[in-house]
């Protein structure tokens, strides 16, 4: 995969992830500062987060479903990796799900 490519598609994931945050935070009714408080994490990073300008570890994503309750898996929805056979897997991004301008 080109670099070029990577990084656009470090985007897709970035702003996927962003989207499935928004939605979850807005239907749990907190706002990203209450989410913040409860995840242990700065309002501000809640904001690049849902705006899909960062990428979250692990630990962030976990502090996020933990302060929402909500599965893990509710934060990655439409995000899938595809392992290779014989050559490298490759990350994808499916069309959203349950996104709206709420």
């Amino acid at each position: 995969m080109r670099c070029a490519d990577r990084r656009m598609l470090l985007v897709e994931i970035a702003t996927r992830f962003g989207e499935n945050l928004a939605r979850c935070r807005r239907r749990a009714g907190m706002s990203q500062e209450e989410l913040g408080v409860r995840a242990s994490l700065h309002r501000t990073e809640i904001s690049l987060l849902e705006r899909g300008t960062r990428l979250p570890r692990i630990d962030t994503a976990i502090k996020l479903a933990g302060a929402l309750e909500i599965p893990l898996g509710e934060l990655i929805e439409g995000i899938d990796w595809s392992p290779g056979s014989t050559s490298t897997g490759s990350f994808s991004v499916g069309p959203g799900s349950g996104t709206s301008a709420n």
